[in-house]
């Protein structure tokens, strides 16, 4: 007797070369899309490195460019201070350039007056230069309009054009920088006018 609630099934034959073939196409299918991923992930860690670098390599020029900047601070903070000392050295020089040419038998007090200006002005030198503060004497140099402000231009046979002839003032420099340009005579050609 049979039971007619229950269902029957009914089994198909099942060709095994189309399950064989069924079998390797899902398992490719499995494979490649685990390959894209892969490659997508790949890509991703890429992009994320290089964004690394570039972010490192930006750190690093910020941390550069700050320590610079703290470095010039420090060094040249005191510009204004030093183009006033500096004046001060310019009149040293010139106490000294306004005595009387050194004679025989010159009075000591004009002696002792000279050798304390010429010792004082050694000094005061000196200790500008290990701070940085230089000064240089353009006379005889060419002209450059960077480091000399020509205050007069005059016909010379002796000196070649854009020659400095000579300087009132000298060059002076903080750690390199110009600080106060020299004030200078320039020579132009001889048949220039």
């Amino acid at each position: 007797m049979t039971n007619d609630s229950e269902p029957t099934q009914v089994e198909t034959p099942v060709d095994p070369a189309l399950a064989e073939q069924a079998a390797p196409q899902h398992e490719s299918a499995a494979e490649s899309d685990a390959d894209a991923r892969v490659h997508e992930l790949e890509q991703t860690a890429t992009e994320f490195k290089e964004k690394w670098l570039r972010a490192e390599a930006e750190n690093q020029n910020l941390m550069a460019r700050a320590k610079r900047d703290v470095e010039d601070a420090r060094q040249y903070a005191v510009q204004k201070f030093a183009r006033d000392v500096v004046e001060a050295a310019e009149n040293l020089r010139r106490a000294l350039d306004s005595l009387p040419a050194q004679t025989e038998g010159e009075d000591t007090v004009v002696t002792k007056m000279r050798e304390g200006i010429e010792s004082t002005e050694r000094s005061f030198l000196s200790i500008l230069e290990r701070h940085g503060i230089k000064s240089d004497n353009p006379a005889g140099k060419a002209f450059d309009a960077n480091l000399h402000q020509a205050m007069a231009e005059q016909p010379s046979e002796e000196h070649a054009p854009g020659t400095v002839m000579q300087a009132w003032t000298p060059t002076w420099t903080l750690h390199g920088r110009l600080l106060k340009p020299a004030m200078v005579v320039v020579a132009k050609g001889a048949g220039a006018q």
